[in-house]
């Protein structure tokens, strides 16, 4: 499976012999299914309602982003850089499944590149084991969720972070 990098993505995960940082992991054979920016939205803000319910969470959102994590992040999110992640999938596989977490929602800047890598790598390990897990990339990553609703809903948001970027 062939996924579209953006240039400056690319050119600030390479290592020192210019390959790109995935180079010394396997290409992804899944493609992760897609979720909106909205849709996220819809299932913080039901999480946010039924805070008083203790109703367990079955969603856990990873910021795939590593040193361009800067601006914030979509609220409650955990940070797995993508370039650690291919050899800890099972980790969280295990962690997730033990938590009652139903899918695990990846996005990176822009979800073209690294997002989309580590929710097909995860896709790829739940399918290996069997398992009734749910990887998913959200459209837009990080850019997207920003332009749709600024700060809302986003842990540690900085605003001037956005506008160097709209520029």
């Amino acid at each position: 499976m062939a996924i579209h990098v953006h240039e400056h993505c690319l050119k600030m995960a390479t290592r020192d012999d210019g390959t790109p940082w995935f180079a010394a992991f396997p290409e992804p054979k899944s493609a992760a299914d897609k979720i909106t920016p909205a849709q996220v939205m819809d299932l913080l803000e039901k999480r946010d309602m039924d805070k008083d319910r203790a109703v367990p969470r079955d969603f856990l959102l990873v910021d795939a982003r590593r040193s361009d994590c800067t601006g914030g992040t979509v609220a409650s999110s955990l940070n797995l850089p993508a370039h650690s992640f291919y050899p800890t999938r099972g980790s969280l596989y295990h962690l997730c499944t033990q938590a009652g977490i139903k899918r695990v929602i990846f996005y990176c800047g822009s979800s073209n590149g690294r997002g989309p890598r580590c929710a097909a790598w995860m896709q790829d390990y739940i399918d290996e084991v069997g398992g009734d897990l749910q990887a998913q990339v959200m459209t837009g990553g990080i850019r997207g969720w920003v332009k749709a609703y600024g700060g809302r809903m986003t842990d540690a948001y900085d605003e001037k972070a956005w506008q160097v970027e709209d520029r």
